[in-house]
């Protein structure tokens, strides 16, 4: 069975039990790109929202960089990005990785940059991030993979 990064494991890649070695953070590598998607997908909701002025938002407050439009369309493209990197992790290799901790970095500074908004949401969406910043950080691929 090959794994969302593209590793197949070999027979002696598999313990007593039958469970998987693939590697020191394999778990925390499946989480980190389930966690992508989902804050992806969540950023980009949000995007929408901020950029129709959705009354979701708290309104007349005072932004660091520009409006609320504006954090919206930087909320969209974060958004999309963090998506296109969960998806270039599953295809395996080291650029999905490398891209998927630019998407999150770039998503947990601006979710700092953003908490006149949505205060609350701001910091959930902060401490996500790096959870996927240290999922994806903490993956040590096996020796005989290639």
């Amino acid at each position: 069975m090959v794994s969302p990064t593209g590793y197949a494991p070999q027979a002696s890649d598999l313990n007593a039990r039958g469970a998987t070695t693939a590697g020191s953070g394999f778990g925390w590598l499946v989480f980190a790109g389930i966690i992508l998607v989902i804050a992806g997908t969540l950023n980009t909701i949000y995007g929408i929202a901020a950029i129709s002025d959705s009354k979701f938002f708290v309104h007349d407050t005072k932004y660091v960089f520009a409006s609320l439009n504006t954090w919206g369309w930087v909320a969209l493209i974060l958004g999309v990005m963090q998506v296109l990197a969960a998806f270039s992790l599953w295809q395996g290799g080291t650029y999905g990785r490398v891209f998927g901790i630019a998407a999150a970095g770039l998503s947990s500074i601006a979710a700092l940059l953003s908490i006149p908004a949505y205060p609350f949401l701001s910091l959930a969406i902060f401490s996500v991030d790096l959870l996927i910043i240290y999922g994806l950080a903490s993956y040590l691929r096996p020796a005989n993979a290639s």
